[in-house]
């Protein structure tokens, strides 16, 4: 047997797309395409395409459940399907291919065979000097390639397009990361690619698998990272695609388990199954080495550690298990990619190593931050002293795990208001608190994502049919609120004190954390060989003589202010060194709302 094969039946695979799918070879020889497809409960499986006028004729199963057929006239950029009859009755499906590398637009279905050899990398410096990326400042740009920008027309930007106009967009931003919401192929564009329909097919909406490569390519010349969002947990439950694929459930779980269909209508993959857990593993290895992304986002991690995502039904084995061997075997083909959970659990071992009974990832959103942030930033400055440690308490539990602090589309859709929106107050009071709680998140310990459009201060939720406001950049209170982030994200990449070390606890240290009568907060971050001081004032009340008290000699400097009017402030600023006193105290004025980062050296 294959040792591919042999692999993918034991649940160990993760180059099953090497074997499976459409393949160019030669046989006998002639040049032209090896197809297989896996359908163990199959009655007879037919190949239908353009190099036979989609005439059906029949594969050659083996004992092993896999139909195989070579076909001569076949080549690249030719349509093709397979026609399962399920049972020995006349009834058939046409299917795509689970392991196409290309599909049609949609609403068309058809897989296409592709040159998996035909784009040629030029990232080896990069992917080489790839390394440890834990004491590394990591900002995600994270974007939903149709609706970042459109053409006039309304069109979408191809891969090549993205690359021309998105990369030089992340480097003046200061962003070292790229973060795609799925581009694996999905039916749906209102499912944002979370639905998916090809685990191994690049979208073709913005273009070919080579074009996307093009993209990653392109990025990492420029010195930029690619994330790709990846989904483990559901499928779509349409006929074309792995639904009932040979008339069995065989990627779901059975009907009489109750969980066949996940909370969102799909189809739950059954990672008890081996051939599932290959499949799975496969399709994140397929990115890391096919398309030579950087790393893997895991969307809805609480649905793989609990069935439906409902704590009441205990761990699943099957899921964390899955888990496990999935990183494990990521680790070990690829050392330095970025293996992120996005996970809502308490559970405190997302983010330990498989041996140490973790389950291997390197981070782990921490959702817990940005609910009590958001929470805490809409409610009204009189209400904020009772609900002061909502600031405070991420800081609890921030060694648990390996965090990252995100601000991502799902915090801009569905009713829940654009992120400049749900802050209290008036028109420049919103500008000033989300200056501010960027100040926030930029300076509190873990890796940053911040979704498309958080930058320009959208007042319009999020939109997958429409572009980014980009006539907003013709305001100055917007502009002045693009310069902040990016001067921001530039502090962010330039001072260890922010990203260095942040997962050591002597890193970070509350300064005062209790002032909850004045809505104050005050910290120290350390890394480097720097400290700095960072102040934030969530009252509406300035405060021109705010006294900070230190255990020893202190000078500050002030590097940034939320406050200075090209920003959009009123320039309530600290332009002057401060020394402590004989007491150790030092007197500093504080912008209602405001946020200040000062240099420290005591």
């Amino acid at each position: 047997m294959n040792p591919i094969l042999s692999e993918f039946f034991q649940g160990t695979c993760f180059n099953a797309y090497d074997y499976f799918g459409a393949h160019a070879t030669i046989r006998n020889h002639q040049q032209g395409v090896v197809f297989r497809v896996y359908a163990p409960n199959a009655f007879v499986v037919e190949l239908i395409g353009d190099f036979n006028n989609w005439t059906p004729v029949q594969m050659t199963p083996s004992r092993s459940g896999v139909f195989e057929l070579f076909w001569a006239e076949a080549k690249a950029g030719q349509r093709y399907k397979y026609r399962v009859h399920a049972f020995e009755q006349d009834s058939y499906r046409d299917r795509c291919d689970p392991f196409g590398r290309c599909s049609e637009l949609r609403p068309n279905t058809a897989s296409i065979i592709t040159d998996g050899a035909k784009y040629q990398f030029s990232d080896s410096g990069w992917r080489a000097a790839r390394g440890n990326h834990y004491n590394q400042p990591i900002n995600i740009y994270e974007v939903h390639a149709g609706s970042w920008r459109k053409h006039e027309d309304g069109s979408w930007l191809n891969y090549r397009e993205l690359a021309e106009s998105l990369i030089p967009y992340c480097k003046a931003h200061f962003y070292n990361y790229i973060e795609f919401l799925p581009l694996a192929e999905h039916p749906f564009d209102g499912s944002w690619g979370y639905q998916e329909s090809g685990y191994f097919a690049v979208t073709s909406r913005y273009g070919t698998p080579e074009d996307f490569c093009y993209l990653v390519d392109q990025c990492h010349k420029h010195g930029i990272g690619v994330i790709m969002d990846f989904v483990p947990v559901h499928f779509i439950p349409d006929e074309y695609a792995l639904a009932r694929f040979d008339g069995s459930t065989l990627y779901e779980y059975p009907d009489h388990s109750g969980v066949r269909l996940s909370e969102w209508g799909s189809c739950n993959f059954d990672l008890v199954k081996p051939i599932v857990r290959s499949f799975l593993q496969s399709a994140a290895d397929f990115w890391l080495t096919v398309c030579h992304c950087d790393g893997l986002r895991f969307d809805a991690i609480r649905n793989v550690i609990y069935l439906q995502g409902d704590e009441r039904n205990g761990v699943n084995p099957s899921g964390t298990y899955f888990l496990q061997q999935c990183n494990k075997g990521l680790r070990a083909r690829h050392p330095h990619a970025l293996l992120i959970a996005e996970d809502s659990t308490n559970l405190i071992k997302v983010t330990a190593p498989v041996q140490y009974d973790g389950l291997g990832f390197d981070y782990k959103w921490d959702l817990g931050w940005m609910n009590d942030t958001l929470s805490y930033f809409m409610l009204p400055p009189e209400q904020r002293p009772a609900a002061h440690h909502r600031l405070t308490f991420s800081m609890s539990y921030f060694y648990d795990n390996l965090h990252l602090l995100p601000l991502s589309h799902d915090e801009v859709v569905h009713g829940k208001k654009a992120l400049l929106d749900k802050m209290w107050g008036d028109y420049d009071q919103k500008f000033a608190q989300c200056r501010t709680l960027f100040t926030y998140m930029y300076t509190h310990p873990g890796k940053k994502l911040n979704f498309m459009g958080n930058e320009l201060g959208e007042f319009r939720e999020w939109d997958e049919a429409l572009q980014l406001d980009w006539n907003l950049l013709e305001y100055p209170k917007h502009i002045g609120f693009e310069h902040y982030l990016m001067d921001l994200s530039q502090f962010y990449l330039e001072n260890p004190a922010l990203h260095q070390d942040e997962y050591d606890m002597r890193a970070f240290q509350w300064l005062d954390a209790n002032d909850s009568e004045h809505s104050v907060y005050s910290y120290f971050r350390t890394a480097g060989g720097q400290t700095l001081l960072v102040v934030l004032n969530l009252s509406n009340r300035k405060y021109p003589n705010y006294t900070l008290q230190f255990d020893r000699p202190t000078t500050l400097r002030e590097l940034i202010s939320s406050d200075t009017s090209k920003y959009g402030g009123r320039d309530v600023t600290n332009d002057w060194v401060i020394y402590s006193d004989d007491h150790n105290r030092a007197q500093i004025v504080l912008a209602p709302l405001g946020s200040y980062i000062f240099r420290v050296t005591q």
